[in-house]
């Protein structure tokens, strides 16, 4: 776990739940490459939310993999590239709060919570606001997250929380739909 020395709040807490993601991750053939079923799916919750960035984000042990990726016109180059990798470490960002709380997360602005305003996507990538849920597949285990995230505040409210949930109950179907495949 990381600490951030001046709030001594966890940057990532800890999950106890990785043996049983990475065994249902290998069993779904997820998070470890792109997948242009993900990267439309990403596109439309970015369409959707109307949201620069939106991401299926798969949690492993000590890595984000973006199984799904979109990333609109008015996201820095810069960003565009360093995301274009896909994979980055769990330290950066809230998609691994959203596992372990097993529950949505929205952010209008990072900076407003301290736990969250020290991550550093906020200085590295500048990301200010965040909506995630998440990936709660039929045996129980929280294979990651579906969310968005903007370089400004926005007000996500209630309406955006719902919205992020029901894509994530929508995502969750299609994934279990291509099991029995």
């Amino acid at each position: 776990m990381i600490y951030d020395l001046s709030g001594h709040h966890p940057l990532t807490p800890a999950d106890p739940e990785v043996p049983a993601r990475l065994s249902r991750l290998r069993e779904l053939g997820l998070g470890e490459g792109p997948d242009a079923q993900l990267d439309e799916f990403a596109r439309r919750v970015g369409d959707i939310t109307r949201a620069p960035l939106a991401m299926v984000n798969f949690i492993q042990e000590d890595r984000q993999y973006l199984g799904g990726l979109y990333t609109g016109s008015s996201i820095p180059t810069a960003l565009q590239v360093g995301l274009g990798g896909r994979t980055f470490s769990r330290e950066h960002g809230y998609c691994p709060h959203v596992v372990v709380r097993r529950k949505a997360l929205v952010l209008d602005d990072v900076c407003d919570y301290p736990r969250f305003a020290g991550n550093p996507v906020v200085d590295e990538i500048g990301i200010r606001s965040y909506l995630g849920a998440p990936l709660i597949d039929r045996t129980g285990v929280a294979l990651g997250t579906v969310c968005v995230v903007d370089i400004e505040p926005r007000p996500w409210g209630r309406p955006g929380l719902e919205t992020i949930k029901a894509l994530a109950t929508e995502l969750v179907a299609q994934i279990q739909a291509r099991e029995g495949k």
